[in-house]
């Protein structure tokens, strides 16, 4: 059996953080300096009693009403979150109650983050071509914002929150989009997992070391129990390693760069992307990026990404999209759908 993706929907909290506040909060960095450096002017930001569950189920409901869909014939749901509402339970159990889901459905949690939403397409096609699942719901939730030290200008101007809901099913629905999810090239670099991480968030906790570091300007540098990032080795491994994956992505579908119609990568920051745009090879009219309104929502950019090219009408029957997901773990993954 075949897979196919078939429509994603959004949410978006209502709280928004731009650049001038934040420029307020730390007078060095200007508006036009922010902007500059990550192509980002505002993020959303969940309330302080916002949880991943909420915005899941806002996702969720935002779908079934876009898409006119039952959302009894769901029979399996897979979250791809960083914050879940507990280290346990499973937060995909939460949202099942909650959104008043069948009890025969299946639901797991994965902690995966940037490349996370290309990982949960591919479990989505194992359950359906297997005969596992009939309608997989794959949810992508992070708010980054709860672990963000409030004095980490870095980690502040880029991150934002947000959940997508993304349907995939055995058959394509013609009525809306659809898109044949094709094959899959994943790979991981774990000797680079302190790139991006916080420390404090599992059961290997160091009690002594729970406090700020400064550098020698005192400007903040890190605490344990809060995100840090590594941002020149992220790039580092970004830059040699993603074009390899785009290469081997085309290869395993048969396809080359100049057959591929749409190119949508991970929005971690502008820079980036154009960076490695470069060196892909990749043409500008056919490489997506829409942050500048979000930030980096991390698993949520490549499907948010997604939903705003459907919605613009860009998709022609037939035509290839690349999608790209790389980042903490150190984690990358590529996929090739195909428009129905």
């Amino acid at each position: 059996m075949e897979a196919f993706l078939n429509g994603i929907s959004y949410y978006l909290p209502e709280k928004v953080l731009d650049n001038s506040e934040l420029s307020s909060m730390f007078p060095e960095w200007s508006v036009e300096k922010i902007s500059q450096k990550t192509g980002i002017i505002s993020r959303h930001i969940a309330d302080e009693d916002e949880s991943s569950s909420d915005m899941a189920i806002k996702a969720l409901e935002n779908f079934i009403n876009d898409y006119n869909f039952d959302k009894s014939l769901i029979d399996y749901i897979i979250l791809c979150t960083q914050t879940p509402d507990y280290l346990l339970p499973t937060t995909a159990c939460i949202i099942q109650d909650k959104a008043g889901l069948s009890k025969r459905c299946g639901a797991i949690d994965v902690n995966l983050g940037c490349s996370g939403y290309i990982y949960g397409l591919g479990l989505a096609k194992g359950l359906v071509s297997t005969g596992q699942a009939k309608n997989v719901i794959l949810i992508t939730s992070e708010m980054y914002s709860k672990i963000i030290h409030p004095k980490d200008k870095s980690n502040r101007t880029i991150f934002g929150d947000g959940a997508t809901a993304t349907l995939i099913t055995s058959e394509p629905n013609y009525k809306h989009f659809s898109a044949k999810i094709k094959n899959f090239k994943y790979g991981t670099d774990g000797s680079g997992f302190d790139h991006l991480i916080v420390k404090n968030s599992g059961v290997k906790i160091d009690r002594e070391n729970q406090k700020d570091f400064y550098d020698e300007e005192d400007n903040f540098v890190s605490n344990d129990d809060y995100l840090y990032m590594n941002g020149k080795e992220i790039f580092n491994f970004t830059a040699f390693e993603i074009p390899k994956l785009v290469a081997n992505t085309l290869e395993v579908n048969a396809l080359s760069l100049a057959e591929i119609d749409m190119v949508i990568f991970h929005q971690a920051n502008a820079f980036m992307l154009d960076f490695i745009r470069k060196r892909c090879g990749i043409d500008s009219d056919k490489f997506y990026v829409s942050m500048s309104d979000i930030g980096n929502t991390v698993s949520s950019t490549i499907p948010i990404a997604l939903s705003r090219v459907i919605k613009e009408n860009r998709f022609k029957t037939n035509q290839e999209a690349l999608l790209c997901g790389f980042g903490v773990g150190l984690s990358m993954a590529g996929v090739v759908i195909e428009i129905c």
